[in-house]
């Protein structure tokens, strides 16, 4: 459900479950977290992609929902793992979205180095009208790269945003055709992975910042989110959901 495929010096990480339009399972999640903190010293970039037509629907909910109420919690599932390795992934990752990039599929985006998307993805993040708030430390991220208000529209009123009210907010670089995806996404990888590695690495993290204040806000969100997720608001949200899918 999640293929790991080379090219080069680059790291092809698919969500591959396109009969449920990649929504992701605890296993894909940890997947994903081993393919992002990868040690391999051979790996330079990271890409990481959906299939034609669907980037990732977001959480699989039966899935997501019993792994939630489990004695152990979200944090030390999949969902943990790759929220852990998101915000520090070992190498620059570069996103190519086709289709809608739903919940996570658009607040993982907030984390990579760049972003392409087709005319045809839309990003969702239906948060609040599930009775919980966002995550993957977007409640922070969101306001720094795209403004307070962008953000509140997005991630606090779960507004769908276009290609390119994505791009026009920052968080797409570039929108391309559907049929060029693919080859531009892994030929901006190739170029990031021929660069000088050092100078690289540090220029990243200089402008990526103090980690250690992402993370502590990802985990802030968890224990929210873990706590609304058993209030009677999200149960009859999750209940309502549930029965349309």
């Amino acid at each position: 459900m999640i293929s790991i495929e080379r090219d080069g010096a680059v790291q092809i990480i698919r969500m591959d479950r396109i009969e449920k339009k990649n929504a992701l399972t605890q296993a894909m999640y940890m997947d994903m977290a081993e393919a992002l903190k990868s040690e391999d010293e051979s790996i330079r970039c990271h890409v990481m992609l959906g299939r034609p037509g669907a980037f990732t629907a977001g959480n699989d909910i039966a899935d997501f929902l019993k792994a939630a109420m489990s004695g152990d919690g979200l944090e030390a599932g999949g969902v943990g793992k790759f929220l852990g390795a998101l915000h520090q992934p070992s190498k620059p990752v570069i996103a190519g979205v086709d289709g809608p990039a739903v919940g996570v599929g658009t607040t993982m985006l907030l984390h990579f180095e760049m972003v392409f998307a087709t005319e045809n993805a839309l990003f969702k993040t239906p948060f609040t009208d599930l009775g919980i708030i966002p995550e993957a430390g977007s409640t922070l991220l969101g306001p720094e790269i795209m403004g307070y208000h962008k953000a509140f529209e997005l991630f606090a009123l779960g507004e769908s945003f276009t290609a390119e009210m994505a791009k026009e907010a920052g968080f797409v670089n570039h929108i391309v055709a559907p049929a060029e995806l693919e080859e531009r996404v892994i030929a901006m990888a190739q170029k990031v992975a021929a660069k000088p590695q050092n100078a690289l690495r540090i220029s990243r993290e200089l402008m990526r910042g103090k980690r250690e204040v992402i993370e502590k806000r990802i985990f802030e969100e968890m224990g929210y989110f873990g706590e609304l997720l058993k209030s009677d608001e999200a149960r009859e949200a999750f209940t309502k959901f549930m029965s349309k899918a």
